[in-house]
């Protein structure tokens, strides 16, 4: 080997050369905890469906995939929604439901 060539990468450059940093966007919010709390609170299988989304978002960031953790992110607080709607209408027809059969059971008697 020549004098002087282990100071040179493969590519040919010195190794001690000033690297920038590449411009990274911002992670996108995970809403990783609206989805756990419209899982528990409101909705289970739609839920899952926004944890899943969820978990993805940080993973996705951390390896260069900015897009797809962004899509994942919108997905996930998508699902979130769906199931807190699905879960407060559930919610809206139940206790109508109770409501309805209470006062028709007072009124039959």
């Amino acid at each position: 080997m020549f004098k002087g060539m282990d100071m040179l990468d493969a590519e040919g450059g010195d190794r001690d050369r000033i690297v920038t940093p590449t411009k990274r966007p911002l992670m996108p919010q995970s809403y990783l905890i609206w989805a756990i709390l419209s899982t528990f609170l409101c909705c289970l299988p739609v839920g899952v469906v926004a944890i899943v989304y969820a978990s993805r978002v940080e993973n996705l960031y951390w390896n260069e995939m900015y897009d797809e953790a962004l899509y994942a992110s919108n997905k996930a607080k998508n699902w979130s929604i769906g199931a807190f709607i699905a879960g407060l209408g559930f919610y809206l027809l139940y206790f109508t439901f109770i409501i309805i059969v209470a006062f028709t059971g007072a009124l039959a008697k």
